[in-house]
């Protein structure tokens, strides 16, 4: 996917100084009755960010579409796909299921 095509976002989550468990629980929370298909960018300073947001949209099912070009040069954006029916995750550990299925809408 080339990066004209994942320049919008619909919701914008900013992790600027969390670590990438703190990042989850607030990307988690951010997408919490978003729209199947919405198209999420997340900002990211941890150095795992670029192996956590994949692994972690593998988990869940989301689709992750990789970097996007930001012009602050201090700071990386990752762009996902939300995926309706994703295997939903725990409010407090992004990490672990919850052993239910999101209903996210559309």
């Amino acid at each position: 996917m080339n990066s004209s095509s994942i320049a919008t976002a619909d919701i914008t989550v900013d992790g600027t100084g969390l670590l990438c468990v703190t990042l989850l629980m607030k990307l988690r929370a951010r997408i919490d009755g978003a729209e199947s298909g919405s198209v999420v960018h997340v900002i990211a300073t941890d150095p795992a960010a670029p192996l956590d947001l994949p692994a972690w949209c593998h988990m869940t099912g989301h689709t992750y579409l990789g970097p996007v070009p930001d012009p602050a040069p201090d700071r990386d954006v990752y762009a996902l796909r939300l995926t309706g029916g994703a295997l939903a995750t725990r409010p407090d550990a992004p990490w672990h299921p919850d052993g239910r299925r999101d209903e996210v809408p559309g």
